[in-house]
């Protein structure tokens, strides 16, 4: 017995996310959540999840539909993401490969065009990465690194970081659960040694912006990121 394919929808016009859900259900596909603005897909869809995304690109709320994808996308990049608008220009095709969104739909909807539309995307699927050849390392407290873009996440959240900082988690990072030494971290960060005490300095101002203090100091022989 084939499972159904699950579907995630967020859509704004509370009408057309009733007409969208009866489509996908019509062609046996389950729909697990629909939403009406970016906050609130992003904290849900990581309860849910989903085989496809359906998310409009105009919300209501803080967030537009292209930039609650991209956050979703950092957390779970198996996600076929597919944008629904009802105007195609440049910008609109630009959102939709910055979210690496896998087509984008024209309103009004057609439903032979959904319905092939998500036919396609499901056929291909890509095995599950194993967790070293995934971008994001996963650090306590809720914590992400994104080792391809050198950024640094909490809950959704990037944390912006100055190159220091971020060169800083990225040898920590890399190395969880490993000890990484004070000359091995001043070289990647400054390419020169420095004294304990300017190495000190930085990772103070390091817990100070991300208010957390995720970094342990080993006995004096470096530091380490515990998870």
């Amino acid at each position: 017995m084939c499972t159904k394919k699950t579907v995630f929808i967020v859509e704004d016009d509370m009408v057309s996310a009733k007409i969208l859900k009866e489509i996908l259900q019509k062609g046996g596909y389950e729909i697990v959540a629909i939403v009406d603005n970016g906050e609130e897909a992003i904290r849900k869809y990581k309860k849910v999840k989903a085989d496809i995304l359906l998310m409009d690109i105009m919300l209501k709320g803080r967030l537009s539909g292209s930039e609650a994808a991209i956050e979703i996308r950092h957390f779970h990049p198996e996600c076929k993401i597919i944008f629904l608008t009802a105007f195609a220009d440049p910008e609109m095709i630009e959102y939709a490969a910055e979210a690496k969104a896998y087509a984008y739909l024209m309103k009004p909807y057609r439903e032979k065009e959904i319905l092939a539309t998500l036919k396609m995307a499901t056929m291909q699927e890509k095995p599950p990465q194993k967790e070293e050849e995934t971008n994001l390392i996963e650090l306590k407290h809720g914590f992400l690194f994104d080792k391809k873009e050198k950024r640094l996440y909490k809950k959704g959240q990037e944390i912006p970081l100055s190159s220091k900082k971020i060169k800083l988690i990225e040898l920590l990072a890399k190395n969880k659960n490993s000890t990484v030494s004070n000359e091995q971290i001043c070289m990647h960060v400054w390419s020169e040694t420095k004294s304990n005490s300017t190495l000190r300095s930085l990772i103070h101002r390091f817990r100070s912006t991300i208010q957390d203090d995720i970094i342990d100091n080993v006995n004096g022989a470096g530091y380490c990121i515990h998870t």
